[in-house]
């Protein structure tokens, strides 16, 4: 695709906004592990990737959708959630920026009709990957979820934090997450759907128990 057309440019833009944001500031180099002493950053963070680097990429005509260029910038934030606890500055800061990404570039790609992504590349408008998911679906996939690890079910949450929170009912006084699967967008049911079910099949359907503090609604 080229990178003078509408989306590519709109996508430069979005990133340039987002860069160029004083809350961005953390997330505009590589992070300095070393200087800072984080020595075990790098067994937590196995894919670094700031804003300048996407900026660079997009400059270069690195990516093959403007998805994989949004993949990158959710990296960014996934993995500042990941070192950072839960309830820290670093973490809510990303959370936040990961929010006002997500609203923008919707809308960047409705404005520009482009097609929904999964799996982090993009769907043809006839894959079906924006189709609101059937009750059967969304049954089977609630079902699906208490057949995979904890890990892999903290991983279904992040994602779900970072492209749909309003899909995770909080309880902070039980340091409970429900998901309610009725509110999450069909773009990204798709997504997570496709994630969980090779999941189970990689655990022959006999995945790891339900992760404590965590609910599925269906």
């Amino acid at each position: 695709m080229s990178s003078s057309s509408p989306e590519w440019q709109a996508m430069s833009k979005l990133v340039s906004q987002v860069y160029a944001k004083a809350d961005a500031e953390p997330f505009r180099e590589p992070v300095d592990w070393k200087a800072l002493g984080l020595f075990d950053y790098p067994q937590v963070v196995k894919k670094p990737m700031d804003l300048g680097l996407v900026k660079k990429k997009l400059n270069e005509n690195k990516y093959n959708t403007i998805h994989d260029a949004a993949d990158d910038v959710r990296l960014i934030w996934k993995n500042c959630m990941a070192y950072n606890a839960d309830g820290s500055d670093f973490y809510n800061l990303a959370q936040t920026m990961a929010k006002k990404f997500e609203e923008k570039f919707e809308k960047l790609c409705a404005q520009n009709e482009v097609a929904a992504a999964a799996g982090g590349g993009a769907a043809g408008k006839g894959g079906g990957m924006t189709d609101e998911p059937t009750i059967e679906e969304k049954r089977a996939f609630a079902k699906s979820l208490y057949k995979i690890g904890k890990e892999e079910l903290g991983k279904v949450i992040m994602d779900l934090d970072v492209k749909c929170p309003k899909a995770l009912i909080k309880n902070s006084a039980e340091d409970e997450v429900e998901i309610n699967v009725d509110l999450i967008s069909p773009a990204v049911f798709h997504e997570v759907r496709e994630y969980v079910n090779e999941e189970v099949a990689k655990a022959g359907g006999a995945g790891g128990k339900k992760k404590k503090g965590t609910k599925r609604k269906q």
